[in-house]
């Protein structure tokens, strides 16, 4: 009689070779998954966008019009490129000829009473001259005191006359520096009339046309788009695995393909986050930390300032 030591046990899935791989699969990809960093984001030029405006002035306390642009929406401009100008021109001009004027007048005057002094050093050599002369005289008793006391009074004074001569040209000499300084000034308010670019970069919109009033929105937008960045807006309780040098990719449909970058400086704020996307399920009012990201090319985000992006940080 054969024993029957129970039923015997069928294979169990977990045998399978396949269902194994399966289970490592998901494993390698839940540990791939750990260690990245996803978080939605937008595209900036290093610096952000700058506001052109027109500078304050006395004469523009209050703000200015625009008489000249130079520039159009989507221009590239090195430094230093005129940009615009605003109707305090003209009286900024009428102040610099002004003060060309008056430093002119500063340098005659100046040369004026250089040559009053040198009459009047010349008229006091001699005096002082004609005093020794009396004075040799009256010791060989050729000369009287009356006349040898005269002389020396008449040295004195004109000695005194040279002093004061020599000041008044020192003055004169003062006031062509100050007119000098003067001029200098009246032409720095000038420049400040002609807008010109601070740094290289694109025009991306102008706001104010000539004969339009310049206010805080200023002229127009410029941004260094040789240098652009993605601004990642990480989760608070995902910033501890991020680390400046790390890669990442960028990814948005208006881009031709993937961006690569490199995390350059993670921003030392908490703030409500600014990009929501599409999911009605995320959370609106998530905690999160700027991250600024290099991008290795920066040629395909020239064009596409502050364009939604997802980003995955390799950490």
């Amino acid at each position: 009689m054969q024993e029957n030591y129970g039923p015997r046990r069928r294979p169990g899935r977990w045998s399978k070779p396949g269902a194994c791989l399966a289970i490592c699969v998901a494993l390698l990809a839940q540990a791939e998954e750990r260690t990245r960093v996803s978080a939605l984001g937008r595209l900036e030029p290093e610096g952000g966008i700058i506001r052109v405006a027109a500078p304050s002035t006395p004469d523009a306390i209050s703000g200015a019009l625009l008489r000249e642009l130079h520039v159009d929406t989507g221009m590239d401009v090195a430094a230093g490129t005129l940009l615009a100008v605003t109707d305090t021109v003209d009286v900024q001009a009428a102040a610099v000829a002004m003060a060309e004027a008056e430093l002119e007048l500063a340098r005659q005057s100046a040369e004026a009473a250089a040559s009053r002094a040198n009459e009047a050093c010349v008229l006091a050599d001699v005096a002082a001259r004609e005093a020794e002369r009396r004075i040799n005289l009256l010791a060989r008793e050729l000369a009287s005191r009356e006349e040898t006391e005269q002389a020396q009074g008449e040295a004195e004074a004109q000695a005194a006359s040279c002093t004061a001569a020599r000041a008044s040209a020192a003055v004169a000499r003062s006031n062509v520096n100050v007119a000098q300084a003067q001029l200098v000034h009246q032409q720095a308010a000038l420049s400040r009339s002609y807008i010109r670019a601070p740094f290289a970069g694109r025009v991306l919109k102008i706001t104010v046309h000539p004969g339009e009033f310049v206010g805080p929105e200023g002229i127009l937008e410029l941004a260094r788009i040789d240098r652009m960045y993605a601004i990642a807006e990480v989760w608070e309780t995902d910033i501890r695995a991020v680390r400046i040098g790390q890669t990442a990719t960028i990814r948005s449909d208006a881009l031709p393909a993937p961006l690569t970058g490199t995390v350059e400086l993670i921003r030392p704020m908490v703030q409500k986050q600014d990009e929501i996307g599409t999911d009605p399920a995320a959370r609106k009012d998530a905690r999160i930390i700027e991250v600024e990201i290099l991008l290795d090319d920066p040629e395909p985000a020239a064009a596409l300032t502050h364009l939604q992006v997802e980003v995955v940080i390799d950490t």
